[in-house]
């Protein structure tokens, strides 16, 4: 990471990013020059560097997930990196968006754990995982990649599975569920993924996001791409790698190199996730994101939806107390338990048609049609 000092200062020391380190004169000679340059007092502007450090340090996992793990892929050189929490009730496996990693459910997965089991895996070419072709994110290869997960972690028995993804991973859940390749998979919810977004210019605006060469969890929350400033202390350093020929972190998914993929994950996605045969629920930031199949779909109550208030894209990182209360109550109201739905089969598409606007705390209805 890249933490920027100031008056426009950087430093690229990785020691400089723990505020307990040594590495913390060397940021304190770099804020004197700013002093210096710019005559601003120096225990007022040493002060408010110093503050702005701890309050954006990274975090580590610990605490919010209870263990990490490598699951190689046998007859391949492919290794997935997952996240883990939890020890009973049905799999809640998240699957993040592209440019973020597994612990962009790290805060929500500490709620969830309490009655549900938590996997959340980092996709190709992001977080810690590592595979023959890093750059290869087409939507087959995505959909492979986590049925194999899958099928190590589990075997041919595999628990109840609920998919949860969000924006690129949302589309890798859907496709997933499309295939009816996972027997025990009892329940889908996408977190604000239309392919509208992708025709809108979002994915570019992104990609301007991702090359910035700054404070990048300070950027990012202040920036309002991230608007929980834990969140991101948690998730935005897993999104990056030191490079070594520039002497700084950059970003570990360089998304620019995967343009050619992008249609694949959100073409014809809405009729798609209409047609997967499971319970499903669908989180939006803002009913903009509606397209006409979608507000049709929910209007025949095909689906539950959700519109939560007051939140960007990353709904999971933004209001994690919310999201996790909302991905509980989907378990209990499709009465999904370790092995899958336990009682009735096909009675929840009429059980769960609804919109519900949701502004935080409990949801603003319970008056379900």
């Amino acid at each position: 990471m890249v933490v920027g000092i100031g008056y426009g200062y950087e430093s690229k020391c990785q020691t400089c990013l723990d505020p307990n380190s040594n590495g913390i004169r060397n940021m304190i000679q770099i804020i004197v020059l700013g002093v210096i340059s710019h005559g601003k007092k120096a225990d007022s502007f040493i002060s408010e560097n110093i503050t702005s450090v701890h309050k954006y340090s990274p975090l580590e996992w610990l605490g919010y997930f209870d263990q990490e793990d490598d699951v190689s892929i046998p007859g391949s050189n492919d290794v997935f990196h997952v996240y883990m929490a939890g020890s009973e009730g049905p799999v809640v496996f998240c699957l993040h968006g592209g440019g973020y990693s597994g612990l962009s459910f790290a805060l929500s997965a500490s709620k969830i754990k309490e009655k549900a089991r938590v996997v959340a895996m980092d996709l190709r070419g992001h977080g810690k995982s590592s595979t023959e072709n890093d750059l290869c994110l087409s939507i087959e290869t995505l959909c492979n990649d986590v049925l194999a997960v899958l099928k190590t972690m589990y075997g041919d028995s595999p628990p109840a599975i609920v998919l949860v993804g969000h924006s690129m991973g949302g589309s890798v859940a859907i496709h997933v569920a499309a295939k009816k390749a996972i027997p025990s998979l009892a329940g889908m919810m996408v977190v604000d993924v239309v392919e509208v977004l992708l025709f809108s210019g979002r994915v570019v605006a992104m990609e301007r996001f991702y090359n910035r060469n700054s404070n990048l969890v300070e950027w990012s929350v202040k920036g309002g791409s991230l608007r929980n400033i834990e969140s991101a202390r948690l998730s935005i350093p897993s999104t990056l790698k030191y490079d070594d020929s520039k002497n700084c972190y950059i970003y570990r998914t360089q998304l620019e190199e995967t343009e050619q993929y992008w249609r694949g994950w959100y073409e014809g996605l809405s009729e798609k996730f209409l047609s997967c045969p499971v319970p499903k629920i669908l989180l939006l930031a803002g009913t903009d994101r509606l397209d006409r199949s979608l507000t049709i779909g929910q209007m025949q109550g095909k689906f539950q939806m959700v519109v939560v208030r007051h939140t960007g894209h990353a709904i999971q990182e933004d209001v994690p107390d919310e999201f996790a209360t909302l991905v509980l109550n989907f378990i209990s109201r499709n009465r999904i338990g370790p092995h899958g739905i336990e009682v009735g089969s096909l009675a929840y598409m009429k059980d769960t048609c609804c919109l519900q606007i949701y502004a935080g705390g409990e949801p603003a209805s319970n008056n379900w049609r």
